[in-house]
């Protein structure tokens, strides 16, 4: 067996990737004050090809020389916009018809493994601070709240880790959509 080459790996440019059909997902970062994770989150979002990421409140924003170090470049390909207030976020999402579904550990939260995307449907994910979550006011506003099963003696996954799994179930159950 033997790696393959940059070359074999055909990737887009840019450009090309601009022109690609998206997974019908925003990611919405409530508060995430880490660079590195939203770089990191920047990173696996080129990789799933999502529509955009919303960043709200303390969360930095490109060009920024410490989400660069993580990003690698995906904030160049990714679209992103960035909000004062989370809850301003949501607003303009609920408008646009898409389903605000908070990662997070909550009561009447859906096991991840069990939540099934909505094919013809929009949906912005939100996640939240690395040590508070997604703030209480948001989980107030949201339409349903997703969990990742845990079996160890945290809590908890890295916010850019969480992004990480949530986004490839959506991507597993939605690739065959994309061109």
């Amino acid at each position: 067996m033997r790696k393959l080459s940059m070359d074999e790996l055909n990737r887009v440019s840019v450009g090309e990737f601009n022109e690609l059909d998206k997974l019908p997902v925003i990611c919405v970062l409530d508060n995430v004050r880490s660079q590195h994770n939203i770089g990191s989150i920047f990173r696996t979002s080129d990789a799933f090809r999502i529509e955009e990421l919303y960043l709200c409140g303390i969360t930095a924003t490109p060009p920024n020389r410490e989400i660069n170090k993580s990003a690698l470049g995906a904030t160049e390909s990714v679209k992103w916009q960035y909000f004062a207030e989370t809850y301003l976020a949501i607003e303009q999402l609920k408008k646009a018809g898409y389903k605000i579904i908070a990662i997070e550990q909550a009561e009447n939260s859906i096991i991840l493994e069990d939540y099934i995307p909505e094919v013809s449907g929009k949906t912005a994910l939100v996640f939240g601070n690395e040590v508070t979550g997604v703030s209480e006011s948001v989980m107030e506003i949201i339409d349903a709240c997703v969990e990742i099963p845990q079996f160890g003696t945290k809590h908890s996954f890295n916010v850019s880790v969480s992004a990480a799994i949530v986004l490839y179930h959506f991507y597993t159950r939605l690739k065959k959509y994309l061109v």
